[in-house]
């Protein structure tokens, strides 16, 4: 299991199991975002079947999912509620952690610097970069 932390409660992950989450509770996330549409991943690991097991192992769980390439404001919106929402430290996972770096950027939009946004995910490789503009137009529109 692979995940990187963007803040103290909110980290990103590749694509997650049903075995890895013990130890995703004893890391202390209490909440899971599935990023992932089912379309991309075998039927053991599509929303449904995540959302039992991880509803099992005391996990909230919510699906959201990204399509690459494709993010919608209503993706955002989403995102950000689940991570308001939260009662601990949450992770989101699709298929490398950058889907769910973008839309955490987005749904943060106005609350942090937008360097921030960017520079925290490129620590662990996510290039944001390119969501500038986005990312202070959606500041500018949250006043």
């Amino acid at each position: 299991m692979s995940f990187r932390p963007l803040t103290d409660r909110y980290a990103v992950s590749p694509q997650i199991s049903q075995e890895e989450l013990p130890a995703l509770r004893t890391a202390g996330f209490t909440t899971i975002i599935d990023n992932r549409p089912d379309g991309e991943i075998p039927p053991h690991l599509q929303t449904e079947e995540m959302r039992r097991a991880a509803e099992a192992e005391g996990f909230t769980f919510i699906a959201n999912p990204v399509i690459g390439g494709a993010v919608t404001l209503e993706n955002v919106e989403r995102q950000r509620e689940a991570i308001d929402q939260a009662g601990g430290p949450v992770l989101a996972y699709c298929a490398s952690g950058n889907r769910s770096s973008v839309v955490w950027a987005l749904a943060n939009a106005g609350r942090m610097p937008t360097d921030e946004l960017i520079g925290l995910p490129a620590r662990h490789g996510y290039q944001l970069e390119g969501l500038r503009h986005e990312i202070d137009r959606l500041a500018r529109e949250r006043g």
